[in-house]
């Protein structure tokens, strides 16, 4: 039997996710205000350890849809978590030179200094993983292993939750002194301490091109899933085992919310990457150029075979560079029911997804 929920905290990265179109156009609001449930956002929180639960989990009666790392590994530490959806939207993920490096080629990357982000005071360095996953899965396609290639660390002394989020248009702004944003490894490169870097999504695009920086490969392209496989590819959609095991009706009524966006997303390009520029804090130009200009058909959450597999070989891939500290059954991580349950709410009442 479901319980009464009296609120429900919600959080998404800003990367495109149904989520995020769901709460952008009132319908998650809207959804849960008929059942007299109060929505909180996690990352615009005052208490710094309400807005770590991104990374961490460990906040009861949440749901997170965003990059799979936090995620990942909050399963790994043993917080009693379930994925409720999987959501695939390529994007870029770009390694960078500058123009007059000499590296053209990834074969170019032999002996050259490579840079990564580390920050010394997080629980799991995401965007460490994500970069390293980046040149791993580029080296590979040409022969070659990270140890080819010489790793320089540039480190932030800053977590990624320092700072509260401010909503600003719409907009999630994590621009604070210490918001864990700043990218060390462009400013070596630009410096000249760095020979090559990894960006990935619209950010990537605006430096890339603000910069004149040339593109060595985009893994993000490549026809194989695998190597395309990262910390977007696929997104989460998790919530807490307390939400479901006490509080289903409302884990049922968080997907259906974002099937409808994701629905409604399909039937309206211009305005979606409109909504998606404002959750990545970008252009519409910017979202065309790192997700594609079909960017409001890559919205879809569900159980594809690609996605599952794709989630088990990053999640084993972070064991092996020992960012998480056990390794993750993604199968027995998954939980279908919500998603079925939100299928069929929304095949018998279409009037529901067409609104």
């Amino acid at each position: 039997m479901s319980e009464p929920l009296d609120t429900l905290w919600y959080t998404r990265c800003p990367v495109p996710t149904g989520l995020g179109i769901a709460f952008q156009r009132g319908w998650l609001e809207a959804g849960f205000a008929e059942q007299n449930t109060q929505l909180k956002s996690l990352r615009e929180s005052d208490d710094r350890s309400v807005r770590e639960s991104h990374f961490d989990h460990t906040l009861q009666n949440s749901v997170r849809h965003g990059g799979n790392i936090p995620a990942i590994w909050a399963r790994s530490v043993g917080r009693e978590t379930r994925v409720i959806g999987l959501s695939w939207a390529d994007e870029i993920q770009l390694i960078l030179t500058l123009p007059e490096s000499g590296i053209k080629t990834v074969r170019d990357l032999k002996g050259r200094k490579f840079g990564l982000p580390k920050r010394e005071n997080v629980q799991i360095d995401f965007t460490r993983a994500q970069a390293l996953r980046g040149l791993e899965n580029a080296l590979k396609l040409e022969g070659l292993e990270v140890s080819d290639v010489e790793l320089v660390d540039f480190t932030i002394d800053a977590t990624f939750s320092d700072e509260p989020a401010k909503r600003v248009a719409g907009t999630q702004l994590f621009a604070g002194r210490n918001s864990g944003n700043r990218n060390t490894e462009l400013v070596a490169l630009l410096r000249g301490e760095a020979d090559a870097i990894f960006l990935k999504g619209a950010h990537a695009a605006l430096v890339a091109n603000q910069f004149g920086l040339h593109t060595v490969i985009d893994t993000g392209s490549h026809p194989e899933p695998l190597i395309r496989a990262n910390n977007g590819t696929p997104r989460t959609l998790t919530v807490d085992a307390n939400l479901l095991d006490r509080h289903f009706d409302s884990a049922v009524r968080v997907v259906e919310q974002v099937l409808r966006a994701e629905d409604w997303a399909h039937q309206h390009p211009d305005e979606t990457r409109l909504f998606l520029a404002r959750e990545t804090n970008s252009s519409e130009f910017y979202i065309s150029a790192a997700y594609g200009e079909n960017a409001h058909l890559r919205l879809h959450t569900d159980f594809a075979e690609q996605s599952v597999l794709a989630l088990q070989d990053f999640s084993d891939f972070l064991l092996r560079w020992q960012f998480i500290p056990a390794r993750v059954d993604v199968r027995a991580w998954i939980d279908h029911r919500p998603l079925e349950r939100a299928l069929k709410s929304l095949d018998t009442n279409p009037q529901a997804k067409a609104a």
